[in-house]
């Protein structure tokens, strides 16, 4: 597994005129790995838009590396990079605690009388998106960790984690017309409960609308 990063370029409106939604970063994302077009093989990747010090940047996890010339097509030059994502999932251990940030599509499944399969709908408001998480945590291998404020030692935290960003991003699926995809993204503090599962869950990513900028969560060791 590779992680690669770009800064955008959102000074040149003329260079990044073509990304008015996610559909275009998703054909971005995809035409940086030229070797899976060319055999008809195409692999999932995962990738997020992270805002960091003011600068805007597109994060991709994938199986193979990227042409970091067509990776910085929307990019300002010589920021792409690249790096293998092995390494450091080997070392994940149980118990370990980690600063996460995770970009997702909170949503739930509402039964329909006298239909099979039910209406997929977005999660709304603050509440049910973080209990969306909270939900998740076990399946995914990890524990989501209460965290004491830095200035008050003896009093005990009372979030584990924060919803940093919420929007609603459009995606046209077909000429001419778009929905918008609920993007919530949230920052933590947690603990590997199942290496196995959870290394899953950071290469196969949470939740849905995967291909279109949802589900990449990346995590830091806690000092």
């Amino acid at each position: 597994m590779y992680l690669s990063r770009v800064q955008i370029d959102v000074n040149n409106r003329y260079k990044t005129r073509d990304l008015t939604h996610l559909g275009a970063f998703h054909n971005w994302v995809e035409q940086s790995f030229p070797a899976e077009i060319a055999i008809g093989k195409r692999r999932r990747h995962l990738w997020r838009i992270d805002v960091l010090a003011g600068k805007k940047y597109l994060l991709v996890l994938s199986e193979s590396k990227p042409d970091l010339d067509l990776l910085t097509q929307y990019g300002v030059p010589g920021t792409a990079i690249t790096k293998s994502y092995d390494q450091f999932l080997a070392r994940i251990h149980e118990g370990q605690l980690m600063k996460f940030r995770l970009t997702a599509n909170p949503t739930h499944t509402v039964s329909r009388p006298g239909k099979k399969q039910g209406r997929v709908m977005p999660h709304i408001t603050v509440a049910q998106q973080r209990q969306w998480l909270i939900d998740r945590a076990e399946k995914a291998g990890f524990q989501l960790v209460e965290q004491v404020p830095a200035d008050s030692p003896e009093q005990p935290g009372t979030r584990a984690f924060d919803i940093v960003n919420r929007e609603w991003l459009m995606l046209h699926r077909k000429a001419g017309r778009g929905v918008r995809l609920s993007c919530v993204t949230f920052e933590g503090l947690l603990r590997v409960d199942n290496v196995i599962a959870f290394n899953q869950t950071l290469v196969e990513g949470l939740g849905r609308e995967k291909a279109f900028g949802m589900g990449l969560m990346t995590v830091i060791p806690e000092a």
